[in-house]
C-alpha cells in the first residue's frame, strides 16, 4: 500500500474525477506560490465545494469561542506561511440524497479526521464539513471519489446538487419514480461544457407528484414534476424560481414533456442562460431575472430554438434504455410489525417517523437529526444498521434528516433500539419540533442572527410541551434563515424567521423578521412575506402566542396559511405588537445577546443623550414608518388592490431613503429629489452597499422609480415589489449602522473643541 492517499486509492476512482482532483491540488500549490490571482482561484475552489467560514460566533474543535478569524481572503496576500491558517467548510454533493453504508462510513471518517467530528445535512440534501483545512481537501476529495461521491460544482456559478423527493420509487402517491431521471440529469450536467459559463448558481429539483412538498419544485431554477399524460410518463418542467431576498415562483416552461426530451431541454436551458444571463451584476444574475426580463413565452421560444440546434447526444436517453444504476433492492423480506411490548418511546416515534411504502411489508423510517447534525460515531452506527437491515437505501432529506428506505416493518423494533443506543430516536420528523435552520452566525460569513441557536431553543421549548401540543399545531413547519439568502427556506414555512438586526439605544440587537403566508405543501408553491421584526429573544413567545390563537380561532380543517389569510396580517401583527419591542439594556440585557452566545451582540455605542429619557433619532421613526407602509402594502394586496399595493411598496422605499438622507443632513422635497439624492449621497459613496450583495438592494428603489411598476401591476408583480421593499428597508437599517460607525470613527480621530492640534 502506498504512503499517500493518492497512491492507496490508485485505480479506485474514475479517471476524469482523479484528474480533476490532481488539477485542483496543483492549483492550490500555484496559489500559494502567488501564480494564480485570488479572484480566479476563489471560483476554482468554490467549484470544488470549498467555502470560507466565520469563526467569531462558531463552533470550535475544543468547544471554546475565540477571537474573530476570517477565512483567508486577506491571508492570501500575505505569503505562503499564512495561507489558510484558518480552515473553512467543505460541501459534498449527494445527488437526490442517495447514500450507501460505505459512503456514510467514509463521511464519518472524514468528519473525524479533517473536521470537528460533525456531519451536517443541508436543506439541499448535501453534507457539509466545517473547520476543514484547504491542504486536506484534495485527499478528502480522493477518499470520497473512491466511493462514488464528488464535490465538483457543489458551490460556485454552476449546477448545484440536484435534489429530489426522498420517497421517490417507494411512494404510494407518485406518478412514477423520478430517481433515474434525477440521476441521469445530475451526472449529465456535471462538468458539461454548456453549464460552465453561468453568472450565478443553478438549482434543479424533481418531484414525483404535484401536491406534496417533498421536491419543492416551485422555487428552483429548473423544476420537474412527474405526471402521467395519455398513459405515458412525462414531466411538467418549470423554470425561473428562486428564494433569496425576493422569492419568485417558477414558470411553466414545458408541459407533458417526454422523458427522452428532459436532458436535451435542460441542456438548451443551460445554453440560453449562459449566453443571455447577467454576468456583471451578480444581484440579478440568477435565471429568474432572465425569465422575467424576456417573459416566459420569449424564453420558451429561445430554448426550443436552441434545442432544435443541438446535435444528438446518446447520453440523453441512455438511462431509459439500460437498467438504472441506482436501482434499489430490499435486503430482507418484508413483513408486518410484530406485536408489542415495544421499547420505551417506540409508539410515539413510530407515529411520526415511519411511513408505509407502496411495496407491502416495507416502510420508510426517518431519523430525526436535530439541526441536521450527527456525529461520526452516530454515522458509523447508522451505516451498521443499514448493512444489517436495509442495504444502501438511505436518502438525505431537504428537512435535514436521514430516511431509511426498504426497511421491513418486522424490523422496526430492532431499528428503533439501534437509534435509541446512539441518541437518534427522537420523534417528530417533519413536524413543528423538526425546525429547519441554515448555519447562520455559527459558521456562515453572511449570517446576521443565530438561526441555529433560535432553532435549538424553539425545538427545546416545543418538546417540553410534548403531547399537550394541539394536533393542528404539531403539523406546522418552522424554518429559520440567518440572512436574506434564505438557505433555511423560511419563505415556505408556516412560521418563517429571517435574521436581521436593529439598533436600540446605540446597541445592536439580534432580530428575526416574522414571515407568514408561506405554503410548504404543493411543492412550496406560495411564499410568505415579513410582517415585522421580532427581537430574537421574543421569538419563542411569538410562536407560542400565534399557535395558541390559531388553535382558538381556526375553523374545522383550516390550515395555518388559510387562518393567516382570513385573519389578515394586520390583525396578526397587532396580536404580537408588544413582542416587537426591545426593552432597554438596563432593564433586560439578555435581549442584547443572541441564542447560544453569551457575548453582547453589539456595535460601538452611537452615544446616548444625558437626559433622563432615551433620545430616539428621527431616522428611526422614518424607518419604522417605512416598515408600516410595507405592511399596509400587504393589506392592499390582500384586498385585491395590486396597483395600490405596489405603489405603497415603492413609497415605503422612498420613505426609508428619505429618512436616511435627512439623517445625514440632506433636505428632501419629493420622491424625485429623494431618489436623486439617494443615488448621490448613499449609493455612489457605497454607504448603501451590502458587504456581500453590493448595490443589489439600492437597485430595488432606483429601478422602481424609473419603471413605475405599480401602473397596471398584477398580484404577482405587487408581491415581488413588496418583497423588494421589505429587503430595502432592512438594508436601510444596515446603512444606518454603517453611517453610525463612520461617524464614530471620525469622532475618534478628530480633536475635541479647544484641544491642542
Amino acid at each position: 500500500m502506498g504512503s499517500t492517499w493518492k497512491e492507496r486509492l490508485a485505480g479506485r476512482t474514475q479517471p476524469d474525477w482523479e484528474r480533476e482532483i490532481d488539477v485542483f491540488e496543483h492549483q492550490i500549490a500555484l496559489r500559494k506560490a502567488g501564480r494564480i490571482e485570488e479572484r480566479l482561484f476563489a471560483e476554482t475552489r468554490l467549484r470544488r465545494g470549498v467555502y470560507g467560514q466565520r469563526y467569531d460566533n462558531g463552533r470550535r474543535h475544543d468547544g471554546t469561542r475565540e477571537q474573530s478569524l476570517e477565512f483567508p481572503s486577506g491571508a492570501l496576500t500575505k505569503g505562503p506561511e499564512t495561507l489558510w491558517d484558518a480552515p473553512g467548510m467543505q460541501r459534498i454533493k449527494i445527488p437526490y440524497g442517495k447514500l450507501g453504508a460505505e459512503q456514510l462510513e467514509v463521511l464519518a471518517e472524514l468528519a473525524e479526521e479533517y473536521s470537528d467530528g460533525i456531519l451536517h445535512v443541508t436543506t439541499r440534501q448535501d453534507f457539509q464539513l466545517h473547520f476543514v483545512h484547504i491542504d486536506d481537501t484534495p485527499d478528502l476529495m480522493r477518499r470520497l471519489a473512491a466511493v462514488g461521491i464528488t464535490t465538483r460544482e457543489a458551490c460556485g456559478n454552476s449546477v448545484r446538487n440536484v435534489t429530489a423527493c426522498p420517497y421517490a420509487g417507494v411512494c404510494a402517491t407518485q406518478a412514477f419514480d423520478v430517481t433515474p431521471h434525477a440521476h441521469a440529469l445530475a451526472f449529465f450536467l456535471l462538468g458539461h461544457p454548456d453549464a460552465q459559463d453561468f453568472g450565478r448558481k443553478f438549482k434543479i429539483a424533481f418531484s414525483g407528484c404535484r401536491d406534496e412538498p417533498c421536491g419543492l419544485v416551485f422555487f428552483h431554477d429548473l423544476g420537474c414534476i412527474a405526471r402521467v399524460y395519455e398513459g405515458r410518463p412525462c414531466f411538467d418542467v418549470y423554470v425561473g424560481g428562486g428564494l433569496g431576498a425576493v422569492p419568485t415562483e417558477a414558470k411553466l416552461l414545458a408541459e407533458a414533456l417526454p422523458p427522452e426530451e428532459l436532458l436535451p431541454l435542460a441542456q438548451a436551458v443551460s445554453r440560453v442562460f449562459a449566453r443571455l444571463g447577467e454576468k456583471q451584476n451578480r444581484a440579478r444574475a440568477r435565471i429568474k431575472f432572465l425569465v422575467k426580463k424576456l417573459g416566459i413565452d420569449e424564453f420558451r421560444r429561445l430554448v426550443l430554438e436552441e434545442r432544435a440546434r443541438l446535435p444528438h447526444d446518446p447520453r440523453w436517453t441512455a438511462h431509459l434504455e439500460a437498467p438504472p444504476v441506482e436501482d434499489e433492492r430490499p435486503l430482507r423480506p418484508g413483513g408486518p410489525l410484530p406485536p408489542g411490548p415495544y421499547p420505551t418511546g417506540f409508539e410515539r416515534w413510530h407515529a411520526t417517523n415511519v411511513r408505509p411504502q407502496a411495496q407491502p411489508g416495507y416502510v420508510v423510517a426517518t431519523v430525526t437529526l436535530p439541526l441536521g447534525d450527527l456525529t461520526s460515531d452516530q454515522a458509523r452506527a447508522l451505516a451498521s444498521l443499514a448493512r444489517r437491515l436495509t442495504g444502501d437505501t438511505l436518502r438525505t432529506t431537504v428537512e435535514q434528516n436521514l430516511a431509511f428506505r426498504w426497511l421491513s416493518a418486522a424490523d422496526l423494533p430492532a431499528f428503533y433500539e439501534g437509534l435509541l443506543a446512539i441518541g437518534l430516536h427522537e420523534p417528530g420528523a417533519s413536524q413543528i419540533t423538526d425546525v429547519t435552520a441554515c448555519p447562520g452566525t455559527d459558521t456562515c460569513k453572511l449570517g446576521i442572527a443565530s438561526s441555529r441557536g433560535l432553532a435549538a431553543e424553539l425545538r427545546r421549548r416545543l418538546e417540553q410541551v410534548g403531547d399537550r401540543l394541539d394536533p393542528a399545531v404539531r403539523e406546522l413547519r418552522i424554518k429559520t434563515s440567518g440572512c436574506f439568502n434564505a438557505c433555511g427556506q423560511h419563505h415556505v414555512a408556516d412560521l418563517g424567521f429571517l435574521g436581521v438586526s436593529r439598533n436600540v439605544g446605540g446597541r445592536r440587537v439580534p432580530h428575526f423578521q416574522l414571515v407568514l403566508g408561506g405554503r410548504f405543501r404543493k411543492n412550496g408553491s406560495a411564499f410568505g412575506l415579513p410582517i415585522g421584526a421580532v427581537p430574537s429573544k421574543n421569538v419563542p413567545r411569538v410562536v407560542e402566542r400565534l399557535t395558541e390563537r390559531y388553535v382558538a380561532e381556526r375553523r374545522p380543517d383550516e390550515s395555518f396559511e388559510s387562518w393567516v389569510a382570513r385573519t389578515g396580517k394586520a390583525a396578526v401583527r397587532k396580536a404580537i405588537e408588544d413582542l416587537l419591542e426591545t426593552p432597554r439594556y438596563e432593564v433586560d440585557p439578555s435581549f442584547y445577546s443572541d441564542w447560544g452566545d453569551p457575548r453582547q451582540y453589539s456595535i460601538e455605542d452611537m452615544g446616548v443623550g444625558e437626559c433622563a429619557g432615551e433620545v430616539v433619532p428621527f431616522v428611526q421613526f422614518g424607518l419604522a414608518a417605512a416598515e408600516r407602509e410595507t405592511l399596509e402594502a400587504q393589506m392592499r394586496l390582500e384586498a385585491s388592490d395590486a396597483p395600490g399595493a405596489a405603489q405603497l411598496a415603492y413609497q415605503a422605499m422612498v420613505t426609508a431613503a428619505t429618512a436616511l438622507l435627512r439623517h445625514i443632513g440632506q433636505d428632501v422635497r419629493d420622491a424625485d429629489e429623494a431618489v436623486a439624492k439617494f443615488r448621490t449621497h448613499l449609493v455612489e459613496p457605497r454607504l448603501f452597499h451590502d458587504p456581500y450583495a453590493g448595490p443589489k438592494f439600492a437597485h430595488y428603489l432606483l429601478r422602481a422609480h424609473a419603471e413605475r411598476p405599480w401602473i397596471g401591476a398584477t398580484a404577482d408583480q405587487a408581491r415581488e415589489l413588496i418583497g423588494e421593499a421589505s429587503s430595502f428597508v432592512e438594508a436601510a437599517h444596515a446603512c444606518l449602522e454603517r453611517i453610525a460607525r463612520e461617524r464614530a470613527a471620525v469622532a475618534q480621530t478628530t480633536p475635541a473643541a479647544g484641544a491642542a492640534p
